[in-house]
């Protein structure tokens, strides 16, 4: 299967089998495209939660508004963190990074102040959210992405301060009664010529 096939036949699952199960190695595949995602200026600002653990899950679930079912039955969560602390990515810029990555900082984004230095990151952690949705249609494994949590509790739950929740993806394979899936939906997308230009 070809990357455009796989990118056609992913749809956000609404249903999730519970009783089929993410085989070890692809977990850890996915672990690894996650952590070699790309960010602006190699800034790295995210932490990934893997949750299996039902009774944790259990726990989210009741923090996922009408995502909970999504949350219990799928095979693993996917929780999607950026760094909350300013100090703590300034240390990882300053020590890990560049000088030159060290003076961008310096000069284009630590003189924005506090708010547009975490949304910065929160764009970041989108831009992993991107790759793992596409790691995960070129696997064959369902994904369902959700900003319909509360991310306070689940920051409770996972108990991390340096941390701040975004979203999560429920992964897993679908239920055969799911009536999102494309044979019975079809997916909806605007033609070509509204979305792509060329010059």
């Amino acid at each position: 299967m070809s990357f455009t096939e796989a990118i056609q036949n992913r749809y956000t699952t609404k249903m999730y089998d519970n009783t089929k199960k993410i085989d070890h190695n692809t977990i850890n595949d996915l672990k690894e495209i996650l952590r070699l995602s790309p960010s602006s200026i190699n800034s790295q600002p995210w932490k990934f939660t893997f949750v299996s653990d039902p009774k944790v899950k259990e726990q989210l679930a009741e923090a996922s508004f009408f995502n909970a079912d999504r949350v219990k039955d799928c095979d693993t969560l996917v929780i999607f963190q950026r760094i909350d602390n300013i100090q703590f990515i300034e240390n990882h810029i300053y020590n890990n990074l560049s000088e030159r990555v060290g003076e961008y900082y310096d000069t284009f984004l630590k003189p924005s102040g506090e708010e547009n230095i975490k949304n910065w990151m929160n764009k970041q952690v989108y831009l992993s959210l991107g790759v793992f949705l596409s790691a995960c249609a070129e696997m064959q494994i369902d994904s369902t992405p959700m900003e319909g949590i509360e991310p306070e509790k689940y920051d409770q739950i996972l108990g991390d301060n340096n941390y701040s929740t975004l979203f999560a993806v429920a992964i897993g394979y679908r239920n055969s009664k799911d009536d999102n899936q494309l044979s019975i939906t079809p997916k909806s997308r605007l033609a070509k010529e509204d979305v792509i230009a060329e010059m």
